[in-house]
């Protein structure tokens, strides 16, 4: 059986826990940490779990709110980091030096993978998955608990053929929907912040997510999730309304990941 739950998701901060149930026995994994650690600690204690509890963390991208406190959390956790090699590169200074100590050793466990490479923690199947975002080695999840998937797929600019590919025959998805074009386009922000959010390396607008979704084969798909709002730049029932034409489905079917709150508990 799999459920997951969110920390949080937006600009300021991210994280998506995943646990998967066989019997007794339970594998959670928790995919980015854009929080620091206290305020990591709060939200993990609001779903029910602890740092202790977590079998590994995987990681998206370097940007800040998604990296943050992943470093710290994993010694926290005493939990493996998987992470790419290029996202590794590129870390910020702050996110390095909380895995490395003054002698260059490892402070955390950090292993290395690359987009397309599957691999598993504790029987659970995870698909690292190549995306299109002005970040290093940027990828996003599939994961597998026992036939049961589970997407999760915030921070692109586009959907590639390979997205939609990768994407499809899911029983669940957790979908960037991050702004409203006319909101972004009539919004304060430089023109230059406007053209990298809206371009190919980017985020999702509300429609290019609702359009994605549609491409998918989603014979299977039982619930969907907008996630990576900009608060600024964006409504919940815009972009819920969105998805749910993307989907074919009505509004109240699709559930909303906020930046304070996150989501609950949904099992699937």
């Amino acid at each position: 059986m799999l459920r997951f739950a969110s920390l949080g998701s937006g600009s300021e901060g991210n994280g998506l826990l995943i646990e998967c149930r066989d019997g007794d026995r339970r594998v959670r994994l928790l995919i980015d940490c854009g929080f620091g650690i206290r305020e990591a600690r709060r939200r993990l204690e609001r779903l029910g779990l602890a740092p202790a509890d977590l079998d590994a963390i995987l990681v998206t991208h370097e940007h800040g709110d998604h990296i943050g406190g992943v470093f710290r959390l994993a010694q926290d956790a005493a939990a493996p980091v998987y992470v790419t090699r290029g996202t590794l590169r590129r870390a910020p200074v702050s996110g390095a030096s909380a895995w490395r100590d003054a002698r260059g050793e490892p402070r955390a466990d950090v292993r290395l993978i690359d987009p397309g490479q599957v691999w598993e923690v504790g029987g659970v199947r995870i698909e690292p998955v190549a995306v299109p975002h002005d970040a290093g080695e940027p990828v996003q999840y599939v994961v597998d608990c026992g036939g049961c998937r589970l997407g999760v797929l915030t921070d692109l600019g586009h959907a590639t053929a390979h997205v939609v590919r990768s994407f499809s025959r899911l029983d669940a998805l957790v979908l960037e929907s991050n702004h409203d074009s006319r909101m972004l386009a009539d919004s304060d922000y430089p023109s230059s912040l406007k053209r990298r959010i809206a371009g190919p390396y980017g985020h999702l607008s509300n429609d290019a997510a609702a359009q994605m979704l549609a491409r998918l084969d989603h014979d299977r798909l039982r619930s969907v999730t907008a996630a990576h709002l900009s608060q600024r730049n964006n409504a919940p029932e815009l972009a819920c309304a969105a998805l749910s034409r993307g989907w074919g489905v009505q509004i109240d079917q699709i559930r909303l990941a906020d930046q304070q709150q996150g989501i609950d508990w949904l099992d699937i």
